[in-house]
């Protein structure tokens, strides 16, 4: 028995040493807490705070970038509205909407809807012009410079030099262009004007045959070089 006893007391001094250490090592880390708190406390603090307000300003710039947005987007309509019961009104709302707007995209809608307001008042060098402006504007994307280049060339093809017309939608004929039906159209017809006749009705027949050209495209085209082929 007292064998017994005596080797039943060392777990329990075990436990309770185990215990101790324990408690020694969690005062320890509290202390080592409130010394880094104590020292670092201000710092912590500092970046709690910027995170809540960097997160509540991001916010409020993403809701007035939306009501901008929404804003600019609603004087564009409006513009374009007038364009369509006033055109020469709707010029200079939508040039004037396109001067002050921030968005490059609405900016370029606008430029694009006053050069075509132009055109519905009958002045079609005007418009012409306005779309060579587009064109030549580095600041606009590359597709939309390209169809401003060929809505220039559409509004001078019955007064316009077939030849230098034809070199301007050459690059907007390759296969990569998605203007590339129009432009192929749009060069045969110019071909034509200069009397090329043979030319055109080559262009026409290669636009009926290309089976992605769109269905207008393709019934227009095969027309014309049945005409031009009995011509």
């Amino acid at each position: 028995m007292p064998g017994v006893l005596l080797g039943a007391r060392p777990p329990a001094r075990r436990r309770a040493m185990s215990d101790i250490f324990q408690e020694v090592d969690e005062d320890l880390r509290r202390d080592r807490m409130e010394r880094v708190f104590k020292r670092y406390g201000g710092y912590f603090v500092a970046i709690a705070v910027l995170l809540v307000a960097g997160t509540a300003g991001f916010n409020l710039w993403r809701n007035w970038q939306q009501s901008q947005r929404e804003s600019a987007t609603a004087a564009l309509v409006s513009a374009v509205s007038q364009a369509r019961t006033a055109p020469e009104k709707g010029v200079e709302a939508l040039s004037a909407f396109a001067a002050q707007a921030g968005q490059p995209d609405l900016k370029a809608i606008a430029r694009f809807d006053a050069a075509a307001a132009k055109a519905g008042t009958g002045d079609k060098a005007a418009a012409a012009q306005m779309y060579d402006a587009i064109a030549a504007d580095t600041a606009v994307k590359p597709v939309y410079r390209d169809l401003a280049t060929l809505l220039s060339v559409m509004h001078q093809m019955e007064k316009g030099e077939p030849g230098p017309l034809q070199a301007r939608l050459q690059p907007l004929t390759a296969d990569a262009s998605p203007w590339r039906f129009s432009a192929r159209e749009m060069t045969a017809v110019l071909a034509a004007r200069a009397g090329d006749k043979d030319r055109a009705r080559t262009l026409f027949q290669q636009l009926a045959d290309d089976s992605a050209a769109p269905a207008g495209v393709r019934s227009r085209a095969a027309d014309l070089a049945a005409l031009y082929g009995k011509s």
